[in-house]
């Protein structure tokens, strides 16, 4: 009888324990002259997530840099690697987590890798990250496969019955003035994709067209490259280190962080920063 007393008193314990670990995440604080930025780490990218966090834990992003800026688009940094000196050719990596419940909406936290010509298996980069910033996209713009459309205009114009698109067209080319070029190509899609009998769409889910519509991102991202995180607060300072001038990508005045991780419970993360958690089904 005691044994079992002591065996059932055990698993309880066990089962506690557990309990306990599934309630409580990871907050990541990475601290800059701008001020803080707060994130979380997501569970179904454990090798991303369990990576981060133990360079985290050791100190190793301590004194690197947001070392590419680009306005509008994203800000890179924790080259861990290149701080302590490895040849680049010996730096880990990681292997792809690409899911696609996890897509480049601003102050998503993703991978920075090597290209697609040396890289085909899409694995991260072992320690460098980036803060998507990004812009809003109208739906038109967003579901249209530009260079699909490209290709499909100047076959279009070929037609006689389009030389007034043609010569318009090579007007505004010819003046550099793009915007509006992109516009009368958006305005011609479904025109030119009916009578060429060709897809110059690609799909995004309702999901999707609304962030990217409302929130902003980088959509042309999605599905190649590791989504791993999120910030929770601290935009305005990621808005902050994006306005720095820059040189050639790189911050004329250097941006360093020190990155620190707490285990906290996740009902004080949702308290606190307003994050909620996804239902795990």
């Amino acid at each position: 009888m005691i044994r079992i007393v002591k065996s059932l008193t055990l698993s309880l314990l066990l089962f506690s324990t557990l309990a306990c670990g599934q309630n409580k995440d990871y907050l990541i604080t990475i601290s800059t002259r701008h001020g803080e930025i707060k994130a979380v780490l997501f569970d179904d990218t454990p090798e991303h997530k369990n990576n981060f966090i133990a360079l985290a834990e050791a100190g190793r992003f301590d004194s690197t840099q947001f070392h590419r800026v680009i306005k509008d688009f994203m800000v890179q940094g924790g080259d861990v690697f290149g701080k302590e000196g490895l040849p680049a050719e010996q730096w880990p990596t990681i292997p792809a987590e690409i899911l696609p419940n996890h897509f480049h909406r601003k102050g998503m936290i993703a991978a920075a890798r090597q290209g697609n010509n040396i890289n085909p298996t899409k694995a991260s980069n072992g320690s460098q990250f980036y803060i998507v910033q990004g812009r809003t996209y109208e739906e038109l713009e967003l579901t249209t496969d530009f260079p699909a459309l490209q290709k499909a205009v100047l076959q279009y114009v070929q037609l006689e019955s389009q030389k007034p698109l043609k010569e318009e067209y090579n007007r505004l080319y010819a003046a550099q003035q793009f915007d509006s070029l992109t516009n009368l190509l958006l305005s011609k899609r479904d025109e030119i994709a009916k009578s060429l009998n060709v897809k110059l769409t690609k799909e995004y889910t309702p999901e999707q067209i609304k962030a990217y519509a409302t929130i902003g991102g980088t959509p042309h991202l999605d599905k190649e490259y590791t989504v791993f995180g999120e910030v929770i607060s601290g935009m305005d300072v990621v808005e902050k280190i994006a306005a720095e001038p820059t040189s050639r990508e790189v911050p004329n005045n250097p941006v360093y962080m020190q990155v620190k991780v707490e285990k906290l419970s996740k009902k004080k993360i949702t308290e606190t920063y307003g994050y909620q958690y996804p239902v795990v089904k």
